[in-house]
Protein backbone atom coordinates (compact mmCIF):
# COMPACT_ATOMS: atom_id res chain seq x y z
CA UNK A 1 0.00 0.00 0.00
CA UNK A 2 1.66 3.38 -1.25
CA UNK A 3 2.26 5.52 2.17
CA UNK A 4 1.69 8.98 -0.42
CA UNK A 5 -2.15 7.72 -0.34
CA UNK A 6 -2.98 6.14 2.61
CA UNK A 7 -1.26 8.06 5.83
CA UNK A 8 -2.12 12.04 6.59
CA UNK A 9 -0.60 14.84 8.13
CA UNK A 10 -2.81 14.50 11.00
CA UNK A 11 -1.37 11.05 11.59
CA UNK A 12 2.26 12.61 11.89
CA UNK A 13 1.33 15.17 13.74
CA UNK A 14 -0.12 12.59 16.45
CA UNK A 15 2.34 10.13 16.32
CA UNK A 16 5.15 12.83 16.80
CA UNK A 17 3.52 14.09 20.12
CA UNK A 18 3.42 10.62 21.21
CA UNK A 19 6.69 10.12 20.67
CA UNK A 20 8.03 13.15 22.30
CA UNK A 21 5.82 12.08 24.99
CA UNK A 22 6.23 8.72 25.37
CA UNK A 23 2.44 8.71 26.46
CA UNK A 24 -0.84 8.04 24.82
CA UNK A 25 -2.69 10.39 27.75
CA UNK A 26 -0.26 12.85 27.40
CA UNK A 27 0.05 13.41 23.48
CA UNK A 28 -4.22 13.57 23.87
CA UNK A 29 -4.23 16.58 26.66
CA UNK A 30 -1.51 18.69 24.66
CA UNK A 31 -3.90 18.17 21.05
CA UNK A 32 -7.39 18.08 22.42
CA UNK A 33 -8.47 14.39 21.76
CA UNK A 34 -9.42 11.97 23.65
CA UNK A 35 -6.84 8.72 24.34
CA UNK A 36 -8.77 6.23 22.42
CA UNK A 37 -8.77 8.47 19.00
CA UNK A 38 -5.10 8.76 19.53
CA UNK A 39 -4.44 5.20 20.05
CA UNK A 40 -6.59 4.37 17.03
CA UNK A 41 -4.38 6.89 14.56
CA UNK A 42 -1.35 5.24 15.46
CA UNK A 43 -2.38 1.88 14.99
CA UNK A 44 -3.70 3.38 11.61
CA UNK A 45 -0.24 4.82 11.11
CA UNK A 46 1.09 1.61 12.12
CA UNK A 47 -1.04 -0.11 9.90
CA UNK A 48 0.02 1.80 6.36
CA UNK A 49 3.64 1.45 7.51
CA UNK A 50 3.78 -2.19 7.86
CA UNK A 51 5.73 -2.24 10.92
CA UNK A 52 5.17 -1.39 15.24
CA UNK A 53 6.10 2.02 15.75
CA UNK A 54 5.85 1.85 19.12
CA UNK A 55 6.80 -1.01 22.30
CA UNK A 56 4.66 -0.70 24.98
CA UNK A 57 6.35 -1.55 28.36
CA UNK A 58 3.55 -1.00 31.27
CA UNK A 59 2.32 2.49 30.66
CA UNK A 60 6.08 3.48 28.86
CA UNK A 61 5.84 3.48 25.16
CA UNK A 62 9.28 3.39 23.38
CA UNK A 63 10.34 3.89 19.71
CA UNK A 64 10.96 0.38 17.84
CA UNK A 65 14.00 1.11 15.41
CA UNK A 66 11.30 1.37 12.73
CA UNK A 67 9.93 4.41 14.87
CA UNK A 68 12.59 5.86 15.21
CA UNK A 69 13.44 6.04 11.52
CA UNK A 70 9.64 7.29 10.98
CA UNK A 71 10.19 10.00 13.48
CA UNK A 72 12.91 11.44 11.62
CA UNK A 73 10.72 11.63 8.44
CA UNK A 74 7.74 12.59 10.02
CA UNK A 75 9.40 15.91 11.43
CA UNK A 76 10.74 16.62 7.96
CA UNK A 77 7.44 16.51 6.66
CA UNK A 78 5.66 18.32 8.73
CA UNK A 79 8.63 20.84 9.17
CA UNK A 80 8.42 21.25 5.08
CA UNK A 81 4.43 21.97 5.63
CA UNK A 82 5.22 24.82 8.15
CA UNK A 83 7.74 26.04 5.36
CA UNK A 84 4.92 26.12 3.08
CA UNK A 85 2.62 27.75 5.47
CA UNK A 86 4.76 30.79 6.25
CA UNK A 87 6.07 30.78 2.88
CA UNK A 88 2.40 31.83 2.22
CA UNK A 89 2.12 34.12 5.62
CA UNK A 90 5.24 35.82 4.05
CA UNK A 91 3.53 37.33 1.26
CA UNK A 92 1.92 39.48 3.84
CA UNK A 93 4.86 40.65 5.32
CA UNK A 94 7.41 40.18 8.29
CA UNK A 95 4.82 41.07 10.60
CA UNK A 96 2.80 37.95 10.45
CA UNK A 97 4.41 33.82 10.66
CA UNK A 98 6.00 31.81 12.92
CA UNK A 99 10.14 31.71 14.25
CA UNK A 100 10.92 27.95 15.85
CA UNK A 101 13.96 28.76 17.65
CA UNK A 102 16.25 25.74 19.31
CA UNK A 103 18.15 26.83 22.99
CA UNK A 104 21.18 25.04 23.97
CA UNK A 105 19.98 24.78 27.73
CA UNK A 106 22.52 27.36 28.75
CA UNK A 107 20.74 29.74 26.72
CA UNK A 108 17.75 29.46 28.18
CA UNK A 109 19.21 31.86 31.39
CA UNK A 110 18.94 34.59 29.09
CA UNK A 111 17.38 34.03 25.51
CA UNK A 112 13.56 34.22 26.66
CA UNK A 113 13.95 37.90 28.15
CA UNK A 114 16.18 38.63 24.41
CA UNK A 115 13.22 36.86 22.61
CA UNK A 116 10.74 39.12 24.55
CA UNK A 117 12.10 42.26 23.40
CA UNK A 118 11.57 40.92 19.50
CA UNK A 119 8.01 39.84 20.45
CA UNK A 120 7.44 42.98 21.71
CA UNK A 121 8.35 44.59 18.24
CA UNK A 122 6.56 41.94 15.79
CA UNK A 123 3.59 40.64 18.08
CA UNK A 124 2.09 39.23 15.23
CA UNK A 125 4.64 36.81 14.81
CA UNK A 126 4.20 33.21 16.88
CA UNK A 127 7.23 32.19 18.26
CA UNK A 128 8.29 28.73 19.16
CA UNK A 129 10.81 27.69 21.67
CA UNK A 130 12.81 24.21 21.81
CA UNK A 131 15.72 23.63 24.72
CA UNK A 132 18.02 20.57 24.56
CA UNK A 133 21.86 20.02 25.13
CA UNK A 134 24.22 20.14 22.00
CA UNK A 135 23.31 16.73 20.42
CA UNK A 136 19.33 17.51 20.90
CA UNK A 137 20.18 20.88 18.82
CA UNK A 138 21.73 19.35 15.49
CA UNK A 139 19.20 16.40 15.39
CA UNK A 140 16.21 19.16 15.38
CA UNK A 141 17.81 21.14 12.54
CA UNK A 142 18.75 18.01 10.31
CA UNK A 143 14.83 16.95 11.18
CA UNK A 144 13.69 20.57 10.24
CA UNK A 145 11.90 21.25 13.35
CA UNK A 146 13.53 24.37 13.82
CA UNK A 147 14.31 27.32 11.45
CA UNK A 148 17.31 28.93 14.24
CA UNK A 149 19.63 27.76 17.13
CA UNK A 150 21.17 29.48 19.59
CA UNK A 151 24.54 27.40 20.57
CA UNK A 152 28.03 27.33 21.66
CA UNK A 153 30.17 25.47 19.17
CA UNK A 154 29.47 25.63 15.77
CA UNK A 155 28.23 22.47 14.27
CA UNK A 156 31.11 21.63 11.73
CA UNK A 157 29.46 18.54 11.17
CA UNK A 158 26.36 19.86 9.69
CA UNK A 159 25.72 21.50 6.32
CA UNK A 160 24.95 24.97 7.94
CA UNK A 161 25.57 28.68 8.67
CA UNK A 162 26.99 29.58 12.13
CA UNK A 163 27.09 33.47 12.81
CA UNK A 164 28.43 34.43 16.07
CA UNK A 165 26.73 36.93 18.02
CA UNK A 166 28.27 37.88 21.45
CA UNK A 167 31.31 36.58 23.60
CA UNK A 168 30.32 33.36 25.84
CA UNK A 169 32.92 33.34 29.04
CA UNK A 170 33.44 30.33 30.96
CA UNK A 171 33.99 30.76 34.78
CA UNK A 172 35.35 28.21 37.88
CA UNK A 173 32.42 28.04 40.29
CA UNK A 174 32.60 26.67 44.53
CA UNK A 175 30.38 26.77 47.54
CA UNK A 176 31.14 30.31 49.13
CA UNK A 177 32.60 28.27 52.13
CA UNK A 178 35.51 26.70 49.41
CA UNK A 179 38.80 27.92 51.48
CA UNK A 180 40.37 28.93 48.34
CA UNK A 181 37.13 31.32 47.53
CA UNK A 182 39.49 34.75 48.26
CA UNK A 183 42.60 33.32 46.56
CA UNK A 184 44.38 35.61 43.53
CA UNK A 185 45.15 33.85 40.18
CA UNK A 186 46.33 30.34 41.48
CA UNK A 187 46.74 27.28 39.24
CA UNK A 188 43.75 24.74 37.96
CA UNK A 189 46.56 22.07 39.83
CA UNK A 190 46.09 23.46 42.97
CA UNK A 191 42.10 21.96 42.63
CA UNK A 192 43.60 18.65 41.48
CA UNK A 193 42.15 17.18 44.69
CA UNK A 194 38.16 18.44 44.41
CA UNK A 195 35.52 16.57 43.27
CA UNK A 196 34.69 18.06 39.60
CA UNK A 197 30.82 18.46 38.79
CA UNK A 198 30.15 18.00 34.78
CA UNK A 199 27.35 17.77 32.61
CA UNK A 200 25.96 15.14 30.43
CA UNK A 201 28.07 13.88 27.42
CA UNK A 202 26.95 15.61 24.27
CA UNK A 203 26.92 19.18 26.07
CA UNK A 204 28.68 21.94 25.19
CA UNK A 205 29.27 22.75 28.78
CA UNK A 206 31.04 19.58 29.25
CA UNK A 207 33.14 19.92 25.91
CA UNK A 208 34.46 22.77 27.00
CA UNK A 209 35.76 21.57 30.53
CA UNK A 210 37.42 18.60 29.06
CA UNK A 211 39.02 20.91 26.84
CA UNK A 212 39.93 22.52 30.01
CA UNK A 213 41.44 19.77 31.49
CA UNK A 214 43.26 18.71 28.12
CA UNK A 215 44.87 22.17 27.88
CA UNK A 216 46.01 22.24 31.62
CA UNK A 217 47.02 18.51 31.51
CA UNK A 218 45.09 17.66 34.67
CA UNK A 219 43.08 14.96 36.11
CA UNK A 220 40.65 15.55 38.63
CA UNK A 221 40.43 13.42 41.97
CA UNK A 222 37.15 12.65 41.03
CA UNK A 223 34.02 13.33 38.86
CA UNK A 224 30.36 13.19 38.75
CA UNK A 225 28.32 13.72 36.00
CA UNK A 226 24.98 15.47 36.38
CA UNK A 227 21.97 16.24 33.89
CA UNK A 228 21.86 19.90 34.28
CA UNK A 229 23.06 23.20 35.15
CA UNK A 230 20.09 23.80 37.81
CA UNK A 231 21.52 20.27 39.41
CA UNK A 232 25.11 21.29 39.29
CA UNK A 233 24.59 25.05 40.91
CA UNK A 234 22.67 23.51 43.66
CA UNK A 235 25.30 20.86 44.52
CA UNK A 236 28.03 23.72 43.77
CA UNK A 237 26.01 25.61 46.70
CA UNK A 238 25.88 22.30 49.33
CA UNK A 239 29.78 21.91 48.84
CA UNK A 240 29.17 18.72 46.70
CA UNK A 241 32.27 19.79 44.49
CA UNK A 242 33.08 22.80 41.70
CA UNK A 243 32.38 23.23 38.35
CA UNK A 244 33.43 25.06 34.92
CA UNK A 245 29.78 26.73 34.15
CA UNK A 246 28.70 29.39 31.78
CA UNK A 247 28.54 32.72 33.38
CA UNK A 248 25.43 33.37 31.30
CA UNK A 249 23.78 30.64 34.19
CA UNK A 250 24.95 32.60 37.56
CA UNK A 251 23.28 36.01 37.29
CA UNK A 252 21.28 35.28 40.25
CA UNK A 253 23.61 32.84 42.39
CA UNK A 254 26.33 35.79 41.96
CA UNK A 255 24.42 38.67 42.83
CA UNK A 256 22.79 37.09 45.65
CA UNK A 257 26.53 35.46 46.70
CA UNK A 258 24.62 32.31 47.13
CA UNK A 259 28.13 31.10 44.05
CA UNK A 260 31.73 31.40 44.74
CA UNK A 261 34.14 32.48 41.49
CA UNK A 262 37.46 31.01 41.99
CA UNK A 263 40.18 33.13 40.76
CA UNK A 264 41.98 30.51 38.28
CA UNK A 265 44.59 30.93 36.30
CA UNK A 266 43.29 30.78 32.28
CA UNK A 267 39.59 31.79 33.54
CA UNK A 268 37.14 33.21 32.34
CA UNK A 269 37.82 30.58 29.20
CA UNK A 270 36.37 33.34 26.38
CA UNK A 271 33.58 31.19 24.06
CA UNK A 272 31.26 32.42 21.13
CA UNK A 273 27.61 32.56 21.50
CA UNK A 274 26.61 31.64 17.29
CA UNK A 275 23.14 31.60 15.66
CA UNK A 276 22.87 28.59 13.38
CA UNK A 277 20.37 27.55 10.34
CA UNK A 278 20.95 24.71 7.84
CA UNK A 279 22.43 26.37 4.73
CA UNK A 280 19.44 25.01 2.65
CA UNK A 281 17.03 26.16 5.01
CA UNK A 282 14.53 28.92 3.85
CA UNK A 283 14.34 31.46 6.11
CA UNK A 284 10.92 33.32 6.28
CA UNK A 285 10.89 37.39 6.60
CA UNK A 286 9.75 36.45 10.08
CA UNK A 287 12.60 34.17 10.94
CA UNK A 288 15.41 36.34 9.03
CA UNK A 289 14.43 39.38 10.91
CA UNK A 290 14.52 37.28 14.31
CA UNK A 291 17.84 36.37 13.29
CA UNK A 292 18.77 39.92 12.35
CA UNK A 293 17.42 41.12 15.91
CA UNK A 294 19.87 38.89 17.69
CA UNK A 295 22.97 39.56 15.68
CA UNK A 296 22.41 43.42 16.46
CA UNK A 297 21.05 42.86 19.92
CA UNK A 298 22.62 39.65 21.75
CA UNK A 299 25.86 41.10 22.72
CA UNK A 300 25.25 44.07 23.96
CA UNK A 301 22.32 42.61 26.09
CA UNK A 302 24.07 40.31 27.44
CA UNK A 303 27.09 43.09 29.03
CA UNK A 304 24.34 44.85 30.02
CA UNK A 305 22.47 41.64 32.16
CA UNK A 306 25.90 40.36 32.92
CA UNK A 307 28.32 44.36 33.92
CA UNK A 308 30.29 43.98 37.06
CA UNK A 309 29.95 40.04 37.97
CA UNK A 310 33.43 39.53 36.63
CA UNK A 311 36.64 40.44 38.24
CA UNK A 312 37.45 44.46 37.01
CA UNK A 313 40.91 43.14 35.49
CA UNK A 314 39.34 40.96 33.33
CA UNK A 315 37.17 43.17 31.80
CA UNK A 316 39.06 44.03 28.68
CA UNK A 317 38.32 40.27 28.21
CA UNK A 318 34.54 41.16 27.72
CA UNK A 319 34.90 44.06 25.35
Amino acid sequence: MSLLRSLTLRQLQIFVAVARHASVVRAAAELHLTQPAVTMQVKQLESVVGFPLFERVVRQMTLTEAGERMLHHALRILGEVRDAEDGLRAMKGIEVGSVSIGLISTAKYFAPKLLAQYAARYPGVDIQLSEGNRETLLRLLQDNVIDLALMGRPPRELDSVSEPIAPHPYVLVASTGHPLHHAKRFDLQELRNETFLLREPGSGTRAVTEQMFKHHLFSPAKTATLGSNETIKQAVMAGMGISLLSLHTLGLELRTDEIALLDVNGTPIERVWHIVHMTSKWLSPASQVCRAFLLEHTAAYLEHEFAGLLPERDKGLRE
